[in-house]
This record gives structure tokens, sequence and C-alpha cells, in this order.
């Protein structure tokens, strides 16, 4: 439940006109910080683990995960008011602007993630299938990072700061990956 307190704020905030002199500007970079953010957690959930020891993360991926999907859902959701739900200003947005191409495309590779995040849907997927159908969290995390920074018009610290998490996060998984199946070790923890 935690995680739903940044979005009543963010309703109590536009209730009371407390969003400052641009309301869906502050609102759409609140919702888009919070999903990268929330992304990059629940991709450090396996890192941790494997530099720890610890399972805790992997319990709590999941949420994160999906709470990155819901205030991405959000952030598009501000986006389209902005534009008046006009979907053919949207179309060429998405078609003409690299940055809402980025972010658009990373929030098309979520849904099939959230819509699979069930013990269901890994039963029916199979574990490997199910697998190599998540790892496409990295390449949304990846255009996440790139549609900040795209966004940003003038200092770019904190889109390469969120870069530089992410890249360390991959280079963690790679270099501590476990062997593969057919290398004698066992399978490995759900979510790898």
């Amino acid at each position: 439940m935690g995680g739903l307190i940044p979005a009543a704020v963010l309703i109590a905030d536009a209730l009371t006109g407390q969003l400052g002199a641009n309301p869906i500007q502050r609102a759409t970079l609140q919702t888009g910080l919070l999903t990268l953010a929330l992304l990059v957690l629940s991709l450090a959930c396996t890192p941790l683990r494997l530099l720890t020891g610890w399972t805790w993360p992997a319990r709590i991926r999941k949420t994160l995960g999906l709470l990155a999907f819901g205030y991405a859902a959000l952030h598009f959701l501000i986006y389209l008011l902005d534009h008046s739900f006009d979907l053919t200003l949207m179309t060429e947005d998405v078609l003409e602007r690299p940055f809402i191409t980025a972010g658009f495309t990373g929030l098309l590779l979520l849904v099939p993630l959230a819509l699979t995040s069930t013990p269901r849907a890994v039963k029916r997927l199979g574990f490997q299938r199910w697998t190599r159908l998540h790892q496409l969290a990295y390449v949304a995390v990846s255009l996440g990072a790139l549609h900040y920074y795209w966004g940003v018009k003038k200092d770019h610290t904190q889109p390469l700061i969120y870069a530089a998490v992410i890249a360390v996060l991959f280079a963690v998984r790679l270099l501590k990956r476990p062997p593969a199946r057919g290398a004698g070790r066992s399978r490995p923890a759900r979510g790898d």
C-alpha cells in the first residue's frame, strides 16, 4: 500500500491546487520519475540477492514491477489528458518525436509483463519462456532512461545517474549469472 502514497499525494495536490503553475507538467514529471525509480528498484532485486544472498528482495520484486507499470500507465494517461485525448496527435508524437517514441515503446513492453505477473501465467508459459519474456524489463527500463534523458532540456545529470545505475545492475547480473543448466547447476531461483 505504501507504493500508492505518491499517487494519493499527487491527487491531493491536484485537488487543492498545489501542483504549481504548470500542474500537468509537474504531474507528468513526477509519475515518470516514479516509474523509472520503481523499475530500477525492481531490477535491483536480483543483483542484490546475488551479491548478498538475501532472499527478501525476490518477494517484493513483482510488487515493485506492478507499481512501476501503474505509474507508467498514469504517466501516459496524464500525457493523453495534456493532449485532450487526441489519438491522432498522440500518434504523430510517437512517430515524429524520438523521446516520445522511447517512452511509449517502454510502456508497451511493460504491458505483457504486467499481464503475465501471476503464478498462473508462469505455469501457462513455462518457466523458461516466462523468464525470457520478463527480460523485456531490461529493454523497458533502458528506454525509460533514454526517454528521460531526451526529455530533459538542460541538466542531464539525473538521467545519466539513472543510466549508470542501470548499467551497474546489468553488469552485476552478467558477472554473477549462474552457469547454464547444462553446466550441472540446478534451475535458477524464480524470476532470474
